[in-house]
């Protein structure tokens, strides 16, 4: 399981210092750090004070603009956003974004990132200026994963968009993760126990959670106690 914390919405005294020690107890997998805002001035700052409390937890940066990039941070999602046609997320951005991501030492992520829900519009569709794939168009999903599994990338990132009403479906997640054999992360709309156990279910190797977390903060406590159950069931670690 993932946090995502966006800089732009993340409160410094939100989280208390109980909650921060008990994360690696909880298993926490990693912290996503990014957003869709262009300002990252303080970037640097907020990873440090993140990896000040969250022990050996890895801090991923997953970004927003070419800006979002600092050498504090343990990896980074190098993401194409591959359900748009928009060059500018495609490509523009990671070009950019290569030198500094090079000087910063980062390990690199290549991660195919394809926006799917029922169609409502969030801050990622119009900041990125593309629309959604829609769960009932499976086909299409599965032949956009599978052309960013051919071009090379080494992991699908499946996202309904930060506070969207209806997550990646089920069939959709159990779908691409069945035909791509690569590591699957999914996210949005997972403000529930419920859709996280459907996601995990139908086959999510990651789950994403943040926007839930920004409004109640005591969520992240419970749906870390939901995984450490989760897999206890299963007998995974």
């Amino acid at each position: 399981m993932a946090w995502l914390i966006d800089p732009g919405k993340f409160q410094l005294n939100s989280i208390s210092e109980e909650l921060w020690e008990s994360l690696q107890e909880f298993g926490l997998d990693l912290i996503l750090v990014g957003g869709s805002q262009e300002d990252s001035s303080d970037l640097s700052e907020l990873v440090q004070f993140i990896k000040e409390r969250a022990g050996s937890i890895p801090i991923v940066l997953f970004p927003g603009s070419h800006q979002q990039v600092c050498p504090e941070a343990d990896a980074i999602l190098f993401l194409s956003l591959i359900s748009g046609r928009n060059p500018e997320y495609l490509i523009t951005q990671q070009v950019r974004a290569a030198r500094s991501i090079q000087q910063a030492g980062l390990e690199v992520l290549p991660t195919s990132y394809i926006l799917v829900n029922d169609g409502e519009i969030r801050s990622v569709h119009r900041k990125s200026e593309t629309l959604p794939l829609l769960n009932e168009e499976l086909d299409l999903i599965l032949d956009t994963a599978l052309a960013g599994k051919f071009l090379g990338m080494q992991y699908c990132y499946l996202d309904a968009g930060s506070g969207s009403s209806a997550p990646v479906s089920a069939k959709v997640i159990r779908a691409v993760s069945s035909e791509l054999q690569l590591p699957l992360i999914v996210g949005g709309g997972l403000n529930k126990l419920q859709k996280i156990h459907q996601s995990f279910e139908a086959g999510a190797d990651l789950v994403v959670i943040g926007n839930q977390i920004e409004k109640d903060p005591g969520f992240l406590a419970e749906a870390l106690n939901f995984k450490k159950f989760y897999n206890a069931e299963l007998h995974v670690n």
